[in-house]
């Protein structure tokens, strides 16, 4: 074995650097040792991807069993292989790459973490460096010899491994050196061979120097001494948990990892992980969670462009390290889009290649969920309109006939939540007879609603003789409805989804686990009477939201209920796949010069007061200048003091007043509470132009007796609602007889406002012809184009 701490190419430089990195990594090591539990949370900026140093404890025995665990791994192997290393042309390094992987090394480093590197590389670098000086040699022989300086094309000799490995470790290892010290971070060099772990004393000074090392907060870079290393031999030894031979990167890895007691073993490559079957095939799938014994799910395809060991081999290796009790992920190293954050992405829990788990869930994948949805809801497509509605009518009658059962669930679900959940949110939690009874009858509506959706004829033309065409109204596809604190949602949602022939995925909040289940349980019981149980789904694993917007080949559509902050984070999460919704909810109510007395108390009353937490709640009210210091500004001071809401002063507000409220921080704020902004302005077009600045596009509601003005409101406001003389509360899909509402859109393509049945339906086109060819329209062809418009058939809805 051979060690070489703090190695480089540079004698001299080495002289210069090396005291102090010593001097500050043990300084550094005795400070960060270990991170206690009450160790105080700070976050460093030492490069351009902030990090916190967090508690980290845990007794290394078994591997983890779930993605979201791998977040409490202290100590941790990245293996790097050749393709993840080298340039495509296997001469020289990926530098870029590379300065990324030590970047996120770093930071989980300097989190109080224990990094050790196995890299691949020796062999590229040192091939590089060869070549350069073989043709360097040739050119000048060659200007010798001929005199002349045009040179004749030179040939380079096949470059033995070992001679490239010898030349290119002081190197690699240079490189390491100068990228580590970015970050003060010291790295130490360790080449091994077979030998060193079988021969007893061999492998205890191995496995103390490791240990040494890490404890003085030194990050470890082990690679195979490919300069002595004989060559590769069978894969025998890796049928057993008790020994492996160290033949090449991968074995390595996991050998040292289970040697070492590691929490988790990242294997890079330049695949993105296991696939059912060889990457880049029709039907490929990438394998989310691998377990043992499904080797026989698995093939095979050819190992990569460089490197010894192939997919096969990392397999073997991996199942080899989970049975010694270390947790892996095979990922890939190698995309620009995701190499950059890859480590960090894997440590944190989100679902990047493929885990390795001793334990198998209960029930089905997630993405096993989203294929039963996507079957389901063709099969519910092509039901009768009636047969739907059936389904319907029977859920609203399961809702009142268990009202005891889903009542006594969400007892639970309170009971766990209180005092960590705020009261507008226990009051979203909430669920009651009259809200029950309020969900069927809203049922029955869509029921009724169903009968002329799914399969209604839009359009009808008569292209030419004997082909007609049509545009009917189909399903959107599979859905995904992800919504928090909000149990009622899921009878709702659940309901258009059956309305339409959609499928449905649902994700709720862990805070309404038990009310969620049963009524689930109870869609499915309705679902169950026309045999399509499976259309809707309630998503019980560990996934995070994060990694449900990435299922862009399952999930056709994003629905997202909750905070504005649940909205923005899947927005930006979503790759690929449409969301329907808003981020905000900031709803203004203009309250003009001609305003009604009796009125203005009544409305700003019911659309802060009624339900604050609501998205359709007043946020701003603004109010006309001739209004102030009037009885109706007073009335509504009053009336807001009454109902303890507080005041927050616009700067306009706040100007003619000596004494005001706060003066509010952002015009632009969704309180969710009882508090309001006021602002003044001067005009209705002043209202609308402050509306169109600091609104959300969601509902917004002018107040006066003048039509004129209240028309110019109505025509010029560009929001998805717009009332006169109406509570913002209004904007609500039951309200509005849609039934019930998957959500309020402020986008403006496909749906807008309060979503119900028509904003989940789209179109597709059937052409009925008898042989016919566009060629017979051309120019000399025998038939003609008539583009007539059919009348469209009327549906029974008796």
């Amino acid at each position: 074995m051979l060690s070489q701490v703090c190695s480089s190419g540079s004698q001299p430089f080495r002289q210069r650097l090396l005291p102090w990195v010593q001097s500050t990594a043990l300084s550094r090591s005795r400070a960060t040792d270990r991170v206690q539990p009450s160790a105080i949370r700070h976050v460093r900026s030492w490069s351009n991807i902030p990090f916190i140093t967090v508690p980290l404890s845990r007794t290394h025995g078994k591997s983890f069993a779930h993605r979201s665990e791998l977040k409490h791994a202290k100590r941790i192997v990245v293996k790097l292989g050749s393709a993840v290393v080298t340039r495509g042309d296997e001469c020289g390094l990926a530098l870029g790459r590379l300065a990324s992987i030590v970047e996120q090394v770093s930071v989980l480093q300097n989190q109080g973490r224990e990094m050790m590197l196995v890299t691949s590389g020796a062999v590229a670098f040192g091939k590089q460096r060869l070549r350069h000086e073989i043709l360097l040699s040739q050119s000048v022989r060659q200007a010798l010899h001929s005199g002349q300086n045009q040179l004749k094309e030179m040939a380079i000799p096949v470059l033995e491994a070992r001679a490239c490995a010898a030349a290119g470790q002081s190197g690699l290892m240079a490189l390491y050196e100068a990228m580590f010290t970015q970050y003060s971070i010291c790295a130490a060099q360790i080449l091994v061979t077979n030998l060193d772990f079988h021969d007893e004393q061999k492998r205890r000074n191995l496995n103390g120097t490791l240990h040494e090392l890490l404890r003085m907060n030194i990050v470890p870079i082990v690679n195979t001494n490919d300069a002595v290393v004989p060559p590769a031999e069978p894969n025998s030894d890796l049928q057993g948990v008790n020994v492996i031979s160290v033949k090449d990167n991968d074995s390595l890895a996991a050998r040292l990892a289970v040697e070492m007691k590691t929490d988790l073993l990242i294997v890079l490559s330049d695949v993105e992980g296991l696939f059912d079957s060889p990457p880049g095939s029709d039907d490929a799938k990438l394998i989310d969670i691998f377990y043992p014994g499904d080797q026989q799910s698995v093939t095979f395809g050819t190992k990569s462009r460089v490197g010894m060991g192939g997919m096969e081999a990392k397999v073997k290796a991996a199942l080899w390290a989970l049975q010694g009790g270390t947790s892996v992920v095979i990922a890939n190293g190698t995309h620009p889009k995701v190499s950059g954050h890859v480590i960090t992405d894997i440590v944190e829990g989100k679902k990047v290649g493929t885990f390795f788990s001793e334990v198998k869930p209960a029930g089905p994948t997630v993405e096993q969920q989203g294929e039963m949805a996507r079957s389901g809801g063709r099969m519910l497509a092509t039901l009768e309109p009636e047969q739907r509605a059936e389904i319907i009518h029977h859920l609203a009658d399961l809702l009142t006939d268990q009202r005891d059962e889903i009542l006594l669930a969400n007892k639970k679900d309170l009971e766990e939540a209180e005092g960590r959940l705020a009261a507008p949110l226990l009051k979203r939690l909430s669920l009651s007879t009259s809200k029950l009874n309020s969900l069927a009858i809203g049922l029955r509506q869509i029921a009724a609603s169903s009968q002329d959706s799914v399969g209604r004829v839009l359009r009808r033309t008569r292209i030419a003789k004997n082909l007609e065409l049509e545009q009917v109204a189909v399903p959107i596809g599979v859905l995904l409805v992800i919504f928090e604190s909000r149990p009622d949602c899921l009878p709702q949602v659940a309901a258009l989804a059956i309305a339409s022939g959609n499928g449905l995925l649902l994700k709720g909040g862990k805070e309404a686990t038990h009310s969620n289940r049963i009524l689930h349980l109870l869609a499915q019981e309705a679902l169950s009477i026309h045999g399509v149980k499976e259309a809707i789904q309630l998503v019980n694993t560990r996934e995070e939201v994060e990694d449900l917007c990435r299922l862009d080949k399952m999930i056709d559509l994003i629905i997202p209920r909750g905070s504005s902050q649940l909205v923005r984070d899947i927005q930006k999460a979503a790759k690929g796949i449409p969301v329907m919704g808003h981020s905000e909810g900031i709803c203004h109510m203009y309250v003009d010069s001609e305003a009604s007395v009796d009125k203005v108390t009544r409305l700003v009353r019911d659309s802060k007061c009624e339900y604050p937490a609501a998205c359709n709640a007043l946020e701003t009210l603004l109010i006309h200048r001739d209004l102030l210091r009037t009885p109706l500004f007073d009335q509504i001071i009053d009336m807001l003091r009454v109902e303890q809401v507080k005041i927050h002063a616009g700067p306009k507000f706040a100007s003619y007043l000596t004494f005001s409220p706060s003066e509010v921080k952002s015009l632009r704020t969704e309180y969710g509470d009882l508090e309001l902004c006021i602002e003044v302005v001067d005009s209705v077009q002043e209202a609308i132009d402050h509306i169109h600045k600091y609104g959300s596009s969601h509902t917004d509601v002018i107040v006066t007796e003048n039509e004129k003005t209240a028309e110019f409101f109505l025509q010029h406001v560009d929001s998805a609602c717009v009332f006169w003389n109406a509570s913002t509360r209004f904007s609500d899909g039951y309200r509005f007889g849609l039934g019930a509402e998957v959500g309020i859109s402020t986008s403006r393509i496909h749906a807008r406002g309060p979503v119900g049945l028509e904003g989940l339906l789209t179109t597709k086109w059937l052409l009925r012809g008898q042989d016919h060819v566009v060629s017979d329209f051309s120019e000399h062809g025998s038939l003609k184009y008539l583009h007539e418009n059919l009348p469209v058939p009327q549906r029974n809805t008796n």
